[in-house]
């Protein structure tokens, strides 16, 4: 199954919620200040957010005033452009040896998302290794080798309790020993002590630029799609930590409220990179933004 097949699946509930309104929006008679009015509902109300909705309709009604639209049916083209462009980042090709580090609070879906990665790189033909660098997390590196095992990639762990960044060293000694291409960092998720958060990531930040000066080094945060405008607060603590290059969306199946692409992309400037649209080993996805929105229009 494709991407465009998967994301419409995994779009169900939001195109029957958001995509509904927005059908009922453009039925419209007339571009006047009713028809605003409930094109502002209807994006607020699938969790696009109250700055990106905004952002998005100014930009709207600009561009109907300079072609001077007066068609409902055009007007909703140029919408499903704006839109388009505002979350269609030009992401990087990867380079080898690569280093994910992948950060996000607990419960998200952090250790399944990268699970999944692991078995994504694994049928694109590369080499994987994770470090389970969430010592804090009882049984977390249990439960990241239960999903290494799924994806048929080595992990290097430790006991609980002991230094992330020593995992992350060890991890990468062996990476460099066997050639391993892409090495994926997990790490701990617990924000109720950000300093030591911090101080914990910018060591194992340390530890990657000592160990591999050149490598490609990506900075993901996962994120649940069913949590809202939370997981816009979510990318503000951890982007004062690490600079977040990308973000891995899980659960966007399980939420009618897929607008939150738009709140987190568009209003942080941070690329989707992944969606993840099921419980299968398979069911992360790499995003694609033009399909994504065809999904909610189509």
């Amino acid at each position: 199954m494709g991407f465009f097949s998967k994301i419409k699946e995994g779009l169900k509930k939001t195109k029957d919620s958001w995509g509904k309104k927005l059908f009922e929006v453009f039925k419209a008679k007339e571009l006047d200040d009713e028809f605003y009015e409930e094109l502002e509902f209807a994006m607020v109300s699938a969790d696009m957010g109250v700055t990106a909705t905004d952002a998005i309709l100014e930009e709207l009604k600009d561009t109907i005033f300079e072609k001077r639209i007066t068609s409902p049916d055009v007007a909703r083209k140029e919408l499903k452009r704006i839109m388009l462009e505002s979350i269609d980042y030009e992401i990087p090709e990867y380079e080898y040896p690569l280093v994910i580090l992948v950060a996000g609070v607990n419960g998200v879906g952090k250790t399944t998302a990268i699970g999944k990665l692991a078995k994504l790189f694994t049928t694109a033909g590369k080499s994987v290794i994770v470090a389970a660098a969430d010592t804090f997390r009882a049984a977390a590196s249990e439960q990241l080798e239960v999903w290494a095992n799924r994806a048929g990639v080595r992990i290097v762990k430790s006991t609980e309790g002991s230094d992330p960044a020593a995992v992350v060293f060890d991890a990468i000694s062996s990476a460099k020993a066997k050639g391993t291409q892409v090495i994926l960092v997990d790490t701990a998720g617990r924000l109720h002590n950000k300093k030591n958060l911090m101080n914990e990531l910018e060591k194992i930040n340390r530890v990657i630029t000592r160990e591999l000066p050149d490598c490609d080094r990506r900075n993901y945060i996962v994120l649940d799609a069913t949590t809202g405008q939370n997981a816009v607060q979510q990318v503000d603590v951890f982007n004062e930590a690490i600079d977040i290059d990308g973000i891995i969306l899980t659960k966007l199946d399980g939420t009618a409220k897929g607008g939150v692409v738009m709140a987190i992309s568009a209003e942080q400037e941070i690329p989707v990179v992944y969606v993840g649209v099921g419980e299968q080993i398979d069911d992360l996805l790499p995003f694609n933004a033009t399909e994504f929105i065809d999904a909610i229009f189509e």
